[in-house]
């Protein structure tokens, strides 16, 4: 079981957000992508049991630990971790068919990725939710060309130089690729470490 300690600071403030916005009283179903650790989707599992989650990730340690933590805590609503490449299409993510999602989650993904990976989370996301269904996602983000605080431009300067398709991107390109793909931002909410959550919803169908 691998431990992330920013993955441990943070579950508990994320799940604040998602107990805000997610339907505790019908069965719904989440993907996570790129469950990392797998720290987040057992800590959500175990507060919302009407929900199904379906954790996955690129990298095969993290899809050891995820199953690692799922047979130590044994979580009915947890299915095993799956391989998801998010800069390949949605149909290579395991047999999640379209429509069939309420909620997909993506933590501390987006900067640390190439562009590719956001684009594809944003297709599969369009595809996959039901209308009206929840993409969150989280992390350090520019909002109108602007970083703060001065951490965070170190922290886009590092990214970049370690790889040029790496650092934050701002929230208006998330949301128009969010409204490319039928979603629209919802909320932003300021989060600790100088993090926010964006909320996109799906739109209804006309």
């Amino acid at each position: 079981m691998l431990c992330a300690s920013a993955a441990e600071r943070n579950k508990e403030p994320i799940l604040s957000v998602l107990r805000e916005c997610v339907d505790t009283n019908r069965p719904l179903k989440a993907l996570e992508i790129s469950s990392g650790s797998g720290q987040h989707v057992v800590h959500f599992a175990q507060a919302f049991t009407n929900i199904t989650w379906q954790p996955s990730d690129i990298d095969s340690q993290s899809i050891s630990s995820v199953q690692a933590y799922q047979n130590h805590l044994k979580l009915d609503n947890v299915s095993p971790a799956i391989f998801l490449d998010a800069s390949q299409s949605w149909e290579s993510w395991g047999g999640v068919q379209p429509e069939s999602l309420d909620i997909v989650v993506n933590i501390n993904m987006i900067h640390i990725s190439p562009i590719a990976c956001t684009h594809g989370l944003f297709k599969g996301a369009g595809v996959l939710l039901k209308p009206q269904g929840l993409l969150l996602t989280y992390g350090p983000y520019a909002v109108n060309g602007v970083i703060t605080p001065q951490s965070n431009v170190d922290f886009d300067h590092s990214l970049r130089q370690r790889n040029p398709e790496w650092g934050l991107k701002d929230v208006s390109f998330l949301n128009s690729l969010a409204e490319e793909n039928g979603l629209f931002l919802q909320k932003m909410v300021d989060m600790p470490a100088n993090n926010k959550c964006l909320l996109f919803r799906k739109e209804s169908q006309v």
